[in-house]
C-alpha cells in the first residue's frame, strides 16, 4: 500500500479480500504541499520488502501524472515478483502518462484536485468521509 493517501481505501479493500495476503507500506510522493506534481518522486525504502516470487498488488489512492506509480513499479519490478499489478481508487486518465499498466481502477475522474477519504492537500482533509473537489476562492482585494 502506498502511504499515506491510500490508507483508507486499502483498509476497505482488505476487508473485502477472501484470499490470504501480507501487507507492506511504502511512502511515496511527488506533490509535496502543492496541487500539481513537482515532477520529482520521493520513494520510501523498499529494500526490506520481500516480494521475490510473490504476486504483488500495489494499492494507490489516485493516478494523476503516473510519475509516482511508474517509479514505484519500476523499483518493485527489480525485486523479482512473480506478478506486479496496480490498483487505484481514482484515475485521472487525461492527465497520466500513457502506458502505465492499471489493472484495477475504481473511478475515472476529471483533471481536478480532490481531497478526503485519505487524500490530502498539505496534510489536511484526509479525514473527510467522502471525496471532494478542492477549490480556492480568489482573495478579496
Amino acid at each position: 500500500m502506498v502511504l499515506k493517501g491510500a490508507a483508507i481505501f486499502a483498509a476497505d479493500l482488505m476487508r473485502e479480500l477472501t484470499v490470504p495476503f501480507a501487507l507492506e507500506f511504502v511512502g511515496a510522493s511527488s506533490y509535496r504541499n502543492n496541487m500539481r506534481s513537482s515532477g520529482e518522486v520521493a520513494l520510501g525504502n523498499t529494500d526490506a520488502i520481500g516480494i521475490a516470487g510473490r504476486d504483488v498488488l500495489v494499492v494507490e489512492d489516485i493516478l494523476d501524472t503516473g510519475l509516482t506509480s511508474t517509479a514505484l513499479l519500476d523499483r518493485l519490478r527489480r525485486r523479482g515478483p512473480a506478478s506486479l499489478a496496480l490498483c487505484a481508487l481514482l484515475d485521472k486518465r487525461n492527465g497520466r502518462a500513457a502506458g502505465l499498466p492499471v489493472a484495477y481502477a475504481g473511478f475515472t475522474i476529471p483533471d481536478e484536485f480532490v481531497v478526503g477519504y485519505g487524500m490530502d492537500y498539505a496534510e489536511r482533509y484526509r479525514n473527510l468521509r467522502g471525496v471532494y473537489l478542492l477549490r480556492f476562492e480568489p482573495a478579496e482585494p
